[in-house]
């Protein structure tokens, strides 16, 4: 799809902004590295501060080796604010030489020559770099950004709780057999906590949403050949049927704030107020780790494929991230150097050792194995992503999904919310932000 977008936006005034970057620290880069005296700023999501943060300090460590009064200054992002901050940085004198973007991000800031193009070569694993997020790196044949990690979304859930409604602790395979688990589990807990939800589904959640879109055989957008344009295709049959699916579950088995969004769904299931909830498959690991972790959950949280409506696990986004140069950085290649320490073949272990998916088949391999990442693991080749269009980042930014869902879940009727969110995304979709 990402050649599609060629027709679809000012090529030449993209080109233009990329070349007035040149060739950023070029000037430096000929020096005795001992000599390189610069400050690198690296925005990194706080997921590697509270998740991984070793392997922060032990990449920084092996970069003062070679470069030891180069200052890397590592500052951490939260995604909630993350992107403003980045466009205003961006517009002035004080940016980050290296940006950790979600993989839905990254198109906007190739676009609009963000980006300073990399070479694939200098980092382990390039030739089997997981397919979903190297195209969102990708345009005209060339590389922007460095896949990180990857994400596939699964059922996180409490084994005590559920044998306790079920008599098992495994869950069904089925949609129908599932949702049965839940209505157990629901009578055993909901009767005695009214706010205890089986399966906590946020209203909000529009990656859970969307995968039951997917599963229906619907889509968000549509490319026309004819007109070279994106078009919304929310209100078409069956992306109304699983929207409808979704929204009806949430309705059902959501017995907290339905409008909320998943930002804390883990913490959720940390407080027993919550069965199952639908996940990136490490979150496993924040509902018992970390500051808003239980510790005396320990042992009793375990993962699972989704069942979706079709008898097949429901179909996961490939979520994830890269890390990116930016083309105003004076200091580019020892933004390239750090990333390819960061996203080496040993850092990427460090990774698959949290139950984190690499960002390549390779290193992916063993965890569709390891009964803790497995069902995310074997979800990666099936999975699916938003279209890679110039505005799709402005519909994420104007949250036009999450209103679609709020628009419904508030009594409006999906024909009318769809057919509204659909007008939105016309307006937005083809247009380079």
């Amino acid at each position: 799809m990402k050649r599609k977008l060629i027709a679809a936006i000012g090529v030449a005034g993209m080109m233009f902004s990329m070349a007035a970057c040149g060739d950023s620290g070029s000037s430096n880069s000929s020096k005795d590295p001992k000599d390189r005296d610069e400050t690198l700023t690296v925005w990194l999501m706080v997921d590697a501060q509270s998740t991984w943060p070793e392997l922060v300090k032990d990449v920084n460590a092996q970069f003062k080796k070679k470069y030891p009064k180069v200052n890397v200054k590592v500052q951490y992002q939260q995604w909630a604010d993350k992107a403003k901050k980045l466009d205003t940085a961006l517009g002035g004198d004080k940016f980050p030489d290296v940006v950790e973007l979600g993989n839905t991000e990254t198109m906007q800031y190739i676009l609009n020559g963000a980006l300073a193009e990399i070479d694939p070569k200098k980092y382990d694993n390039s030739d089997t770099w997981i397919q979903g997020l190297k195209d969102t790196c990708s345009f005209e044949g060339k590389q922007y950004c460095v896949p990180y990690y990857a994400g596939a979304r699964v059922a996180v859930f409490n084994k005590e709780m559920v044998k306790k409604g079920t008599d098992s602790d495994k869950l069904p395979t089925t949609e129908d057999e599932f949702l049965a688990a839940m209505d157990d589990v629901q009578k055993e807990y909901g009767t005695k906590d009214k706010r205890f939800s089986s399966l906590y589904l946020p209203g909000r959640y529009w990656y859970a949403a969307m995968s039951y879109v997917h599963a229906y055989g619907g889509e968000i957008a549509t490319y026309d050949e004819g007109s070279k344009e994106w078009k919304g295709a929310l209100s078409s049959a069956k992306s109304k049927q699983g929207i409808e699916h979704f929204v009806n579950l949430v309705k059902k088995y959501n017995k907290a704030d339905q409008t909320k969004d998943e930002q804390d769904h883990a913490n959720v299931v940390a407080n027993s107020k919550a069965a199952v909830i639908y996940g990136n498959g490490w979150e496993a690991g924040s509902v018992v780790e970390g500051k808003s972790g239980n510790p005396k959950l320990k042992g009793k949280i375990d993962v699972a494929a989704m069942p979706g409506p079709n008898g097949k696990p429901l179909p996961s986004f490939i979520g994830g991230s890269d890390l990116a140069v930016t083309a105003k950085s004076k200091s580019a290649d020892l933004g390239e150097e750090w990333i390819s320490m960061y996203t080496s073949e040993k850092s990427q272990e460090v990774l698959a050792s949290k139950d984190i998916l690499p960002n390549n088949t390779k290193q992916l391999e063993p965890l569709t194995k390891k009964p803790a990442t497995a069902p995310a693991a074997k979800a990666v080749p099936e999975a699916w992503f938003t279209p890679i269009a110039p505005g799709w980042t402005s519909i994420e930014k104007e949250e036009v999904l999450e209103n679609l869902l709020l628009d419904i879940l508030k009594g409006g009727s999906v024909d009318a919310a769809t057919k509204k969110a659909d007008a939105k995304i016309d307006e937005l979709i083809n247009k380079e932000s």
